[in-house]
């Protein structure tokens, strides 16, 4: 029995656990949003948000420090510096809670695994951009039909226009 045993093997030695734990969490850090199995997603969380806690965290006299223990974790230096100035800033007023994890509706193909979406929970800027293009293409197109009603209903309502109203 496992009793008092956490984590999971994952069918994998301790080297290549530790391997994988450190290459998905780059993964996670360089692209901001990964696809992966559940149950990885779910014992790798930990590292991640343990990695952001520790550059959100930084004080001066340690900064250095930190960002060293960062990069013997991660084994990159421009992800580290990554982490440190543009994910750790995101999460200054945030007590935890830095991933989310999102299960799949649709297992992998081959073995019906159960695929997750694992991402940072709050968007970067690049993010914020596409959303704010999103949302700016949506109001000229809502003006247009509300410019459309208007014509409309200067005359004759017609069915579509009296249902908005």
């Amino acid at each position: 029995m496992r009793h008092r045993r956490a984590g999971r093997k994952l069918g994998r030695t301790t080297s290549h656990r530790d391997a994988l734990r450190r290459n998905i969490v780059v993964s996670l850090l360089r692209h901001e949003r990964i696809t992966t199995t559940l149950a990885k997603a779910k014992e790798f969380r930990g590292a991640a948000e343990r990695l952001i806690t520790l550059a959100r965290d930084t004080q001066p006299g340690t900064r250095l420090h930190d960002y060293r223990r960062a990069i013997s974790f991660l084994q990159d230096k421009i992800i580290a510096k990554k982490l440190f100035t543009d994910i750790a800033p995101r999460f200054a007023g945030r007590p935890g809670g830095y991933t989310r994890v999102v299960r799949l509706a649709k297992n992998r193909l081959g073995d019906n695994g159960p695929q997750a979406i694992w991402e940072l929970t709050v968007q970067g800027a690049k993010e914020e951009a596409q959303a704010v293009a999103a949302a700016a293409e949506a109001t000229p197109k809502e003006a247009a039909d509300e410019k459309k009603s208007a014509k409309a209903g200067s005359g004759k309502k017609t069915k579509a226009v009296a249902a908005k109203a």
